[in-house]
C-alpha cells in the first residue's frame, strides 16, 4: 500500500510525520511526504526512508525571519500553500491508498484526495482547533453555562468566517480548475467530522471537550538514537543536574536578551544552564564553566538528565518532557502553547509562565515551582502514564 502524508508548519508539525512514516514502513507500506523544503525535514524523512517531495515555501525563512510580518503576510502565505498543494499533490498521490494531513491549515489536500477518489485523514495535534460549544476559540476548556455555549458557538462561527476570509477564494477558484464545487466552509470542509488525535491520552484529554468525532492514537513519536555531542555529555556529567532552556522553532522577537534572562534565571538557584539556539539562535553573554550552548540533540536522551525543562510549549516537546520525568516551565507564544502550560500545571509536572517575555525574576520564580522536590515527584509518576505507541496505532489503522 502506498501512503501520502502532508504537512506545513515548524518542525512540531513536521517530526510526527516522520515517526509515522517510519512505523508504516515496519507494516511494509510504501510512504511519501510533501513538506516544507528546509533541509533539516529533508534530513528528517531521509533518516527513516521516507520519499520527500518539496512543498511551498520553507517554513524557517518565514518563521524565523528577523521583520515582523506585514498586515497582508498570512493572506498571501494561504494563498500560496493553497497552490502548493494543487500543484504538487496530484503527482504524489498517483497510486496512493489515503492522504494524511497535518499542520498549518491543510487547506486544499482533502480536494486533491476528492478528486483522487482516495481516503483523506486530518490528524491535530492538540484539539483546541476543533470547534466546540463548550469553549470558545483561543480560550481555555471550562465549564460552561448553556448562556456560555450559545457565545461560544458564535465565536466559532467568527472563527469559521476568518479561515473562509484567509483560504475560501484560492481554495474554491483551484477546485473549479479540476470541476469540483465550491465549499462555503473551508475549516469544517478540511477538518471533517472525524479527526485523529495525535496526542497522548494523559496530556491531552478531549472527552466532552468537542462534538466532534475524535480517535485518539496517541502521540507520534520519532525514537531518537543519537547519541549527544561529547562536550554536552561531558557537560552533564561534570556536575549536578542543569536547567535546558530552548525555544524550538519560535523566533522569540519580543526577547532579544534571552539568553541573558535564562542564565540569570539559572544561577539564581545555583543551577548549571544548557541553551539551545534554535530558530531563535539564542547566545550567551559570557564564557563562564556553568553554561553551555548547543545546537539541534537528542531530547529524548538529554531530558531525563535535567533539572527542568523551559520551553515554548509545543506540543511535542511538551510530550518528550513529560515521557522524560523531567519538571517543565512553559512560557507559551502562541495557538496552542497556553494550554500545554495549563495542562502542565494541572497535571502538577511544572509551572507555566504568565505571558510570553520572560524576565530574569519572573522565569526564576517559575522555575521555582519546578525545581521543587514536589514537582519532580509527580513528574516521574506521570512519565510513567505516557504512552509511546501513537504512531504505530495510527499506522495499522491506515493499513489495516
Amino acid at each position: 500500500m502506498r501512503i501520502l502524508l502532508t504537512s506545513w508548519g515548524s518542525r512540531g508539525d513536521i517530526q510526527p510525520l516522520a515517526a509515522l512514516a517510519l512505523r508504516l514502513r515496519e507494516l511494509g507500506a510504501d510512504v511519501r511526504v510533501c513538506a516544507p523544503p528546509d533541509e533539516e525535514f529533508a534530513a528528517l524523512f531521509a533518516r527513516v526512508g521516507a520519499a520527500f517531495i518539496p512543498l511551498g515555501p520553507s517554513t524557517r525563512s518565514i518563521a524565523a525571519g528577523l521583520k515582523v510580518p506585514a498586515p497582508d503576510a498570512a493572506f498571501k502565505l494561504a494563498a500560496e500553500l493553497v497552490r502548493a498543494r494543487f500543484d504538487t499533490l496530484p503527482a504524489a498521490a498517483e497510486g496512493c491508498g489515503a492522504l494524511v494531513a497535518t499542520g498549518l491549515m491543510p487547506a486544499g489536500v482533502r480536494d486533491i484526495a476528492e478528486q483522487l477518489r482516495i481516503r483523506y485523514v486530518l490528524a491535530t495535534f492538540h484539539i483546541f482547533g476543533l470547534p466546540s460549544p463548550h469553549f470558545p476559540p483561543s480560550a481555555r476548556p471550562g465549564k460552561q453555562s448553556a448562556e456560555d455555549e450559545t457565545d461560544n458557538r458564535v465565536l466559532w462561527q467568527q472563527d469559521a468566517g476568518r479561515v473562509n476570509a484567509l483560504y475560501g477564494e484560492p481554495l474554491n477558484r483551484h477546485r473549479a480548475q479540476i470541476g469540483l464545487p465550491p465549499v462555503d466552509n473551508v475549516r469544517d470542509h478540511v477538518l471533517t467530522n472525524r479527526v485523529w488525535l495525535a496526542a497522548d491520552p494523559v496530556l491531552a484529554p478531549w472527552k466532552e471537550l468537542t462534538d466532534l468525532d475524535v480517535v485518539q492514537t496517541g502521540a507520534w513519536i520519532l525514537p531518537d538514537e543519537r547519541p549527544l555531542p561529547d562536550e554536552l555529555a561531558a557537560f552533564l556529567d561534570a556536575g549536578e543536574r542543569p536547567v535546558y532552556v530552548g525555544f524550538g522553532s519560535m523566533a522569540m522577537r519580543s526577547s532579544p536578551n534571552l539568553g541573558q534572562v535564562a542564565v540569570d534565571a539559572a544561577r539564581a538557584h545555583g543551577r548549571r544552564l544548557i541553551v539551545s539556539r534554535g530558530w531563535a539562535d539564542l547566545t550567551l553573554t559570557d564564557n563562564r564553566e556553568d553554561c553551555l550552548i548547543v545546537g539541534d540533540v537528542n531530547h529524548q536522551a538529554l531530558f531525563p538528565r535535567v533539572a527542568a525543562v523551559v520551553h515554548h510549549g509545543g506540543a511535542g516537546t511538551t510530550t518528550t518532557a513529560a515521557a522524560a520525568g523531567a519538571p517543565q516551565v512553559v512560557v507559551p507564544q502562541l495557538v496552542d502553547q497556553p494550554h500545554w502550560a495549563r495542562r502542565v500545571v494541572e497535571l502538577g509536572i511544572g509551572a507555566a509562565h504568565e505571558g510570553p517575555v520572560p524576565t530574569s525574576e519572573s522565569l526564576a520564580s517559575a522555575l521555582g515551582t519546578a525545581l521543587a522536590r514536589d514537582t519532580r515527584a509527580r513528574a516521574r509518576v506521570v512519565a510513567s502514564q505516557i504512552r509511546t505507541d501513537g504512531a504505530m496505532v495510527a499506522a495499522r489503522l491506515l493499513v489495516e
